[in-house]
């Protein structure tokens, strides 16, 4: 065989591996570009880098016009249960998510304050349920969670249970939420909540729709994570340079409503109730805010964005303590404001 020919096989061989190579970059940026709109944003928070998956992960449509309501709950495009005397003279928004350990830490330390003031009939507050995590780590958990919530509602023993979900949360990484027999379980800390129409409300998820509705409110709203908390329209994690304390919260309450008639009809704290203060399962459990397990747990420091630990909850009153909107879970924001 000729060099002239032998050359020219080896020119159409380079050119057919360089055409070969166009199209297999052509088909990875399409890949790229399918993957980067599955994803909402990807943010640098507390240490680590974090990726919050547009997903809810509860399945299903919340476009439903038929979407159950739970008793005294607004519905529209941003459902909310509300707790405390409808007409308090001030209103916190709480975004959350009951599998979230950064919800579960300001609710540790700003529950007692956030209590006292609804009893007191200075403050009302409006609650708006959502999924993240079961879209970023998968699982049922969250939905299940918010949905056995809103059916204590029903009860009108949604702040109770909502505090006993928060005092058994179990580690993220562990989806026990999802199983509906420990939601009821759990019910049984709250006298009388365990009956037949709540159990068949838990079991077939009859507001599975309305958090649906709830979480797509939120993958909406322009907020990055979970807690956001506003008072009175004002986001907390941009007060005090994102440091507010209880005691913080409780002034800028009483301080607003100086010369205003508090509500009426605000919930009374039941005695021994779990969840209140004073009672076990707070602060010390095992696997939540500062214990092992969350933050700098091995399996997601560099994984997720879980980069720096929670902050230590702070008493009602002290003037150190928990921060709303930093370090303690950089997945879910931790109450991080939207970048402007």
């Amino acid at each position: 065989m000729s060099q002239k020919n032998e050359e020219g096989k080896r020119s159409a061989r380079e050119r057919l591996q360089a055409q070969r190579e166009k199209e297999r970059a052509r088909a990875r940026r399409s890949r790229q570009a399918i993957v980067a709109g599955a994803v909402l944003v990807v943010l640098a928070i507390a240490g680590g880098i974090a990726a919050w998956v547009m997903s809810s992960g509860s399945g299903g449509s919340s476009s439903d016009n038929e979407t159950a309501l739970p008793k005294q709950a607004s519905g529209g495009n941003r459902p909310a249960v509300p707790v405390g005397a409808p007409n308090a003279p001030s209103t916190l928004t709480v975004w959350e998510d009951f599998r979230c350990p950064a919800c579960r830490q300001f609710e540790t330390g700003f529950r007692p304050v956030i209590h006292e003031l609804q009893d007191k009939g200075q403050l009302k507050s409006e609650y708006h349920l959502v999924t993240i995590i079961d879209g970023n780590a998968g699982g049922k958990g969250s939905l299940n969670a918010a949905n056995a919530a809103l059916c204590a509602q029903d009860a009108g023993r949604f702040r109770d249970y909502h505090d006993v979900l928060y005092a058994n949360q179990p580690p993220e990484q562990e989806d026990k939420f999802a199983d509906k027999k420990y939601l009821l379980q759990l019910a049984g800390k709250i006298k009388g909540l365990t009956t037949p129409a709540f159990t068949a409300c838990v079991n077939d998820g009859k507001y599975d729709a309305f958090v649906r509705r709830s979480n797509d409110a939120f993958a909406t709203s322009g907020y990055r994570g979970t807690p956001t908390v506003l008072l009175n329209g004002k986001d907390l994690a941009k007060l005090k340079g994102g440091r507010m304390t209880p005691a913080d919260l409780r002034k800028m309450v009483l301080d607003t409503n100086k010369g205003k008639q508090p509500g009426t009809g605000a919930p009374s704290a039941p005695s021994g109730s779990p969840g209140h203060s004073g009672s076990s399962g707070h602060g010390g459990s095992s696997g939540h805010g500062g214990s092992s397990g969350h933050g700098a747990s091995r399996g997601h420091g560099a994984s997720r964005g879980h980069g720096a630990p929670p902050a230590a909850s702070a008493a009602p009153g002290t003037g150190t303590g928990v921060a709303p909107g930093t370090g303690a879970h950089a997945t879910h924001g931790a109450m991080v404001p939207p970048s402007s």
